[in-house]
This record gives structure tokens, C-alpha cells and sequence, in this order.
């Protein structure tokens, strides 16, 4: 038979941690592609990411 491992529940504070600021909109955007061209549209866009919950948005020039 294998080892019993024995697993750290993490507490509330630690499994939400940057999550509630993100829920009430305020993300922590950074760029991560800037001024990719969108052949559909004809328009360069940018690609920001949130740091926090991985959320995206796309801004058109």
C-alpha cells in the first residue's frame, strides 16, 4: 500500500486573495500583445490581461 499524504487546506484568506477586488471591477491590467492587426476589421487592436484573474479584454485603435 501507498503513504497517506496529509493536504493543507488553505484558508479563506488565501484561496481569494486578489479575487474580490477583480469581482467588484477593478482588475489590474497589463498589455499583453500591443497593436495586433484584425483582418476582419481592418483595425490594430491591443490584447490587456488582468493579473489577477486572468480575465481579457480587447481595445481597438
Amino acid at each position: 500500500m501507498g503513504e497517506v499524504l496529509q493536504f493543507k487546506a488553505k484558508s479563506a484568506k488565501e484561496k481569494h486573495k486578489g479575487k474580490t477586488l477583480c469581482k467588484s471591477g477593478f482588475h489590474k491590467w497589463e498589455i499583453v500583445q500591443d497593436k495586433q492587426f484584425d483582418v476582419k476589421q481592418g483595425k490594430l487592436v491591443s490584447i490587456w490581461q488582468c493579473n489577477r484573474c486572468g480575465e481579457r479584454k480587447v481595445e481597438r485603435t
